[in-house]
């Protein structure tokens, strides 16, 4: 009975001045966050919910969970891609409505097999990679300060990570190993995904948004090494659909 009724609950209206917040776009934000922010973006736009971006060098430090992106809507903020999902279904908008239980649970098998490898093979190769974390990772991290902060963050991160990819198995990991796990990824993308506009149905979920966000950011980003979109570029359905999403929901039809 709850279900049903909540069908029928209208729509709260989103605020005009609903603001996500991340890094410096040009000079500072690092790949997983950029692939984070431009999900949570996506999903966004595919609710059909406006959102002002905003860029602050101290983006991680207002986050209230330390994670990038966070929105900030009426008197709530709110950061990374799954509670922000969760906080409009709350308010009634929801891109995930139509799937039935076994849908649901698939789809939220596939998110946490992105965020597992593609996120995490972000990550590692952004400060476990010595010449990406020399050359990209702690110049942009950290260019917004001065000295010795900047030096103090960008090392203080780069162990904080190698930390975490020591917990929980990747830190003996070689890069081709990292690359080999990113393409059985997207294998897996790419059969569920096969000949279909979208992972479910016609319509997209926030799955959809997830992997448009990590697959985009990796083909669009310059790294010390193009090996990681190679790997993407393998399944010619997703570079597909990572065009499609950016044409329907990217791109000014006005122009």
């Amino acid at each position: 009975l709850a279900v049903t009724i909540a069908a029928f609950v209208p729509a709260e209206p989103w605020p005009e001045n609903a603001t996500l917040y991340q890094p410096l776009k040009e000079d500072q934000i690092l790949l997983s966050d950029c692939a984070s922010s431009l999900a949570v973006q996506a999903y966004l736009r595919m609710c059909g919910l406006p959102v002002q971006v905003v860029y602050r060098a101290n983006a991680e430090y207002m986050s209230p969970s330390g994670k990038i992106p966070f929105i900030h809507v009426g008197n709530q903020v709110v950061s990374e891609l799954g509670p922000i999902v969760q906080f409009t279904k709350a308010k009634g908008h929801s891109l995930s409505d139509g799937l039935d239980d076994v849908q649901r649970a698939e789809m939220k098998a596939y998110m946490e097999l992105v965020n597992n490898m593609l996120l995490t093979a972000e990550l590692y190769i952004q400060w476990c990679d010595d010449s990406t974390a020399t050359e990209i990772s702690r110049p942009r991290y950290s260019s917004p300060y001065s000295w010795p902060l900047n030096k103090i963050l960008a090392y203080q991160k780069q162990w904080e990570v190698r930390r975490k990819m020591n917990a929980i198995g990747w830190g003996g990991k070689t890069l081709e190993q990292v690359y080999e796990d990113v393409s059985q990824c997207c294998q897996a993308l790419s059969q569920r995904l096969g000949t279909q506009s979208y992972f479910f149905n016609k319509q997209p979920t926030e799955l959809d948004a997830l992997v448009f966000g990590h697959l985009f950011t990796i083909l669009t980003t310059r790294l010390t090494s193009t090996e990681l979109a190679e790997r993407i570029k393998s399944y010619s359905n997703l570079l597909s659909f990572c065009r499609r999403i950016e044409q329907t929901y990217f791109e000014d039809k006005s122009s």
